[in-house]
């Protein structure tokens, strides 16, 4: 009896070493959303892998001071994207994440808002099952939630807006084409990511399909940074405000009556 009391821990224990000499091994991926921007927003979680990261692949809208975060020790990999221009093509990081951890290393891929919203994720943990790779997702507080917040603009509303729906406003192949037809609905409000390129298209396309030129509009730029601006108008004059105030990207999109509480609830900055 007092054999198998003491066998059964210590059988554990070595299990438990010998899964993480196996893990060490093999190495892991990570796929981690840091948020839209403030590093009070990053989870905990996401922290403490962070912190023990042997390589770390950021992305471009990964704000200064999270990047800050990184140990040293770590290899630090910029490979963000802005508008046609890539630092590393997306085949290219999806295949250095799978090789680095087959090099018994712990990778972080740290992506701005979360990886599995408008972040690619889901192409890059495809090639890492594919590969054999181990990896954990971690999710992050995405834009739309975090720089509505921020914005003072709650983006469902009980006397305003009944449902939210997140599209993007810049597709792979580079066009804006979206269902035009599904997003002229009353009591909804939409954010558009990746949507400043296009914004005259869209506010052109959605008044064609029948929306009040009246709708009220917001544009969160540089969302809960300290750098953050936010402009409200309508669909028919967004594309103007945004060309008089030189808003540049990262800039967040959100259409609907749910903006016009903006002024009352603002209280960020």
């Amino acid at each position: 009896m007092r054999d198998t009391c003491v066998k059964a821990p210590l059988r554990g224990f070595f299990d438990e070493k010998q899964q993480s000499r196996k893990s060490k091994m093999n190495g892991k991926v990570y796929l981690i959303g840091a948020g839209p921007g403030d590093p009070e927003l990053l989870t905990l979680k996401a922290h403490r892998l962070l912190l023990g990261a042997d390589v770390v692949l950021y992305d471009r809208l990964v704000g200064d001071e999270i990047i800050a975060l990184i140990p040293d020790a770590a290899e630090k990999m910029y490979v963000g994207k802005a508008k046609s221009l890539h630092s590393l093509p997306q085949g290219e990081i999806n295949s250095l994440l799978a090789k680095k951890a087959k090099e018994g290393k712990s990778v972080v891929r740290l992506k701005g808002g979360d990886p599995f919203i408008f972040g690619r994720g889901g192409e890059e943990i495809e090639e890492l099952v594919e590969e054999g790779v181990e990896f954990e997702v971690v999710p992050g507080v995405t834009a739309a939630a975090g720089c509505a917040a921020y914005a003072g603009i709650p983006l469902t509303h009980r006397d305003y807006a009944q449902s939210v729906r997140f599209l993007t406003g810049h597709l792979k192949d580079g066009s804006t084409g979206l269902p035009w037809d599904e997003l002229v609905h009353p009591a909804q409000t939409l954010v558009i990511y990746m949507g400043l390129t296009g914004l005259a298209e869209i506010s052109d396309s959605l008044q064609r399909f029948g929306m009040l030129g009246s709708m009220p509009v917001a544009i969160v730029e540089k969302g809960t940074t300290k750098q953050q601006r936010v402009f409200t108008s309508d669909i028919e004059n967004i594309p103007q405000v945004a060309l008089d105030n030189e808003v540049k990207s990262p800039a967040l999109l959100i259409i609907g009556e749910v903006v016009l509480l903006q002024d009352k609830l603002s209280w960020y900055n």
